[in-house]
């Protein structure tokens, strides 16, 4: 059932694309939110993700972003959405559940702290879903070992506080919908190497990491 619903996700994005789009199988989102947090960060991001994705592991996601509202009805034609940002977040209660039945119904959400978020996501997470709570999943977790390998965990993108990296995720009946990146800056190792300068292999590494998540979002759910 879960793999059902994960498929009918993925053709009622299919079915409602533009012909030119046609020849890929969906897009993927980056998700607005109100608040006043700059949900727009990392403008680069995404699409090299894409990229790295459909050269690597043969994807055939769209190469653009889209741009999709928490409580839009469009939320639904993507399997994956990612939602970034370094400050407030706030979901009213229509938008928070709105989410909810996306991630019930077979969609995946990746948030990724980009520094400041942390304590404002976890508080609308809790509306979305009042009954879970965020928990660390365990380097073995299938996540950490798609068609790439993470045998300790994330990769580190960013110093901030000098803490270690952590992947948290929220655990619906059994399946993970939602993963976390913390204290990483995953994101922001996705981006035009001219934004932060990063080296290459740090890159490659935030890269691969990403790629796992959009494979573990589009087959395991």
């Amino acid at each position: 059932m879960k793999k059902i619903l994960s498929t009918l996700l993925i053709l009622h994005c299919a079915f409602f694309m533009a012909p030119a789009q046609a020849q890929y199988a969906y897009k993927i989102a980056k998700l607005k939110y109100n608040g006043g947090g700059d949900w727009y960060a990392n403008k680069t991001s995404l699409p090299n993700l894409i990229k790295f994705a459909n050269q690597n592991l043969r994807m055939n996601i769209f190469p653009e972003e889209d741009i999709v509202e928490v409580g839009s009805p469009d939320l639904f034609s993507y399997p994956f959405v990612h939602l970034t940002g370094h400050g407030n977040v706030l979901f009213s209660a229509a938008e928070a559940q709105n989410l909810r039945r996306y991630l019930m119904s077979g969609g995946f959400l990746h948030i990724d702290d980009n520094y400041g978020m942390d304590k404002f996501i976890r508080r609308e997470m809790k509306k979305v879903f009042p009954e879970l709570s965020f928990v660390e999943l365990p380097f073995n977790h299938p996540v950490y070992s798609q068609r790439f390998k993470f045998s300790t965990g994330l990769p580190k993108v960013h110093e901030h506080d000098g803490k270690a990296p952590q992947g948290f995720g929220l655990v619906y009946q059994g399946r993970l919908v939602c993963f976390y990146s913390y204290e990483c800056d995953l994101g922001n190792g996705w981006e035009d190497q001219s934004v932060y300068n990063d080296p290459e292999p740090v890159r490659q590494q935030a890269l691969r990491m990403g790629a796992n998540l959009l494979q573990y979002a589009t087959t395991s759910n």
